[in-house]
């Protein structure tokens, strides 16, 4: 007899209640996971990929939505084929867990913060496995050695919240294989980790599927991920199957629009070899688009001279401070008119500590900022204020850095009312051209944020950042809550306003493939330091420094023919930030390996 399927959904569908009647998260979706297999599901926000993978845990029936139709067969441990589409809530009990492994987006919400790591590990195991104290306690060690947290006897007393994102991703893992199920269920496992730990995490379940044989079930909307993964591959559109295939046969041979209009948004690593200067993607379906390089100027615009920041660490009775974060330490780099320099880099390596510093949002400890001829560091409050005309910033989340209860049309006219440059109808033609310029329709000025998708919502941001004719742009991290489509034209977008308005970009982003896109100089940032700064091609095709090297291999590219192994992969856990008071730390020097291509020749702890 044939391996059967482990799983096979056939013909779901599920239907969310609403009070303009029955909306379909999914219809009519067919497809089956095998023993040893890795299937991926991809497609953007809202194609209903998340709804599949929650229905076979049954879980989807807590956000408010109902199976409507279809079958949901689950070969069980005992060989007995089961529908679950039926089953009742305490038989999902036995199986959640047990035979299906479940691994969240988002591991702060999936980890309990009451109860330590141990606890959590422990309690599946002696429900399920019927397992006392010491031998649950055993194989939770076990577990934590497998997805290698370092000293896990200690991580076991340890509460979630003192774990790192990376590391609680890992317990989330080492909790959904606890059980040794026969289904492991992935959503977005990695979307909120950095590149590095999001490469040692992929391998780690690559490794574990091999060894333990367990199908997995991996939802993503980022094909460099399911390149570096999949077996085969489903891919979704609004709520339906639009098509299905070998990993090779999607990359290679994709046949459905869609699909292809997916793998031309995707950036790739290597694609800006031998040009000059960054130039915006070509996608399908935008007729007529000039795809020309913006080249810039060479006038220098922002000067930023070994600028710190640090912040206090409060402790004791008195709240005294007794040590400092040192988030970004002695930092130096010109960025010319017209063009873009990216700070790259993982979390907590100091990128946007150094990009607040600039604008003074965080007030620097030391260092000298000069935009256009002015000394931003001396100014007082009025000076500032003046200054920020010249200097905006796009954030990360635009949903947060918009007002909800505020039209969009007042929401881009702030700036400009706040700084008396146009009133009355001057005004509202402003807002309207910016809308153009962001290529918003007019209509939508009467909207308010909550009716805007994310990558709608981000181009307001832009917009309002544009409102006053600023000279610089900071943009934090402005394009990764984005889905590969959205981001692509929002990148094209950016990109066509600066060389149409001289505009010049801080483009903060730990996303390599983006930053070669769109970057003239890239700055990479480990642990509060520039530990590379260089034109992008040289930094790109020829890094020097030992992390600049590791963080380029860690990327995933979006073909399956150049895939990862888990011996490409040796990173150094990243040292803390934090130093007593009294700590002196070197001065940053460097070495310049070519023309204008720096290397941190100071220990930066790599």
């Amino acid at each position: 007899m044939l391996d059967q399927p482990i799983a096979q959904i056939k013909k779901l569908r599920v239907e969310f209640q609403t009070k303009d009647g029955p909306v379909v998260g999914v219809e009519n979706v067919s497809f089956e996971v095998n023993p040893g297999e890795t299937v991926c599901i991809v497609g953007e926000s809202g194609s209903g990929k998340s709804v599949s993978s929650l229905s076979l845990m049954r879980l989807v029936e807590f956000g408010g939505g109902e199976i409507a139709g279809g079958q949901l067969l689950f070969d069980r441990r005992d060989g007995e084929e089961l529908d679950l589409s039926g089953a009742d809530q305490d038989l999902m009990k036995q199986i959640r867990g047990n035979e299906i492994g479940m691994i969240f987006q988002e591991p702060m919400t999936a980890l309990n913060p009451v109860f330590t790591v141990g606890r959590q590990l422990t309690e599946g195991l002696r429900i399920h496995k019927d397992m006392n104290k010491a031998q649950a306690e055993e194989r939770a060690l076990e577990l934590l050695r497998q997805v290698r947290i370092p000293e896990p006897e200690r991580r076991l007393k340890q509460y979630p919240h003192e774990l790192s994102g990376g590391m609680r991703q890992r317990v989330v893992i080492a909790m959904a294989m606890a059980c040794e199920p026969r289904l492991l269920i992935a959503d977005e496992p990695t979307t909120a980790l950095d590149v590095t730990i999001q490469a040692e995490i992929l391998a780690l379940m690559d490794r574990l599927k091999r060894e333990t044989g367990t199908a997995v079930m991996f939802i993503t909307h980022d094909m460099a991920v399911v390149a570096q993964m999949a077996d085969r591959v489903v891919v979704m559109f609004r709520g339906n199957k639009v098509e299905e295939g070998t990993v090779n046969e999607i990359f290679e041979n994709p046949q459905h629009d869609y699909t292809k209009a997916l793998l031309a948004a995707v950036p790739k690593l290597g694609e800006m070899q031998g040009k000059a200067a960054p130039e915006p993607m070509k996608l399908l379906g935008e007729e007529g688009q000039k795809i020309a390089p913006i080249p810039g100027t060479d006038e220098v615009l922002l000067t930023v001279k070994n600028l710190t920041t640090r912040f206090a660490v409060k402790g004791g009775l008195l709240r005294r401070t007794i040590s400092n974060v040192h988030a970004v330490e002695d930092v130096s780099f010109t960025l010319n008119r017209g063009q873009t320099l990216s700070l790259v880099g993982e979390s907590g390596c100091g990128k946007s500590s150094a990009g607040r510093s600039i604008l003074r949002l965080v007030e620097p400890m030391a260092g000298e900022v000069d935009l256009d001829g002015v000394d931003i560091m001396k100014l007082d409050q009025a000076g500032l204020r003046k200054a920020r005309l010249d200097m905006q910033m796009i954030f990360q989340d635009p949903f947060a850095s918009l007002n909800p209860q505020m039209q969009l049309i007042d929401q881009v006219a702030e700036p400009m009312r706040n700084y008396g440059v146009a009133s009355g109808s001057e005004l509202q033609d402003r807002v309207a051209q910016l809308f153009d310029k962001v290529q918003l329709p007019r209509s939508f000025m009467r909207r308010f944020p909550h009716e805007m998708s994310g990558g709608q919502r981000q181009r307001i941001a832009i917009a309002r950042a544009l409102a006053l004719n600023p000279k610089l742009i900071i943009a934090d991290e402005a394009v990764s809550a984005l889905d590969v489509s959205v981001q692509a034209q929002v990148l094209n977008l950016m990109m066509e306003l600066q060389s149409e308005l001289n505009l010049s970009y801080l483009f903060i982003s730990h996303d390599m493939a983006v930053v070669e896109r769109v970057s003239h100089h890239v700055g990479v940032m480990y642990l509060g330091r520039i530990v590379e700064l260089g034109p992008r091609a040289r930094v790109f095709e020829n890094p020097q420094h030992p992390y600049t090297q590791a963080l380029m291999k860690a990327v995933p590219i979006a073909d399956p023919n150049k895939r990862k192994s888990e011996k490409d992969l040796n990173f150094k856990p990243i040292p803390s930030p934090i130093h007593p008071i009294g700590y002196k730390p070197e001065p940053s020097e460097y070495n310049e390996v070519e023309p204008g291509h720096f290397v941190l020749t100071t220990d930066s702890g790599y």
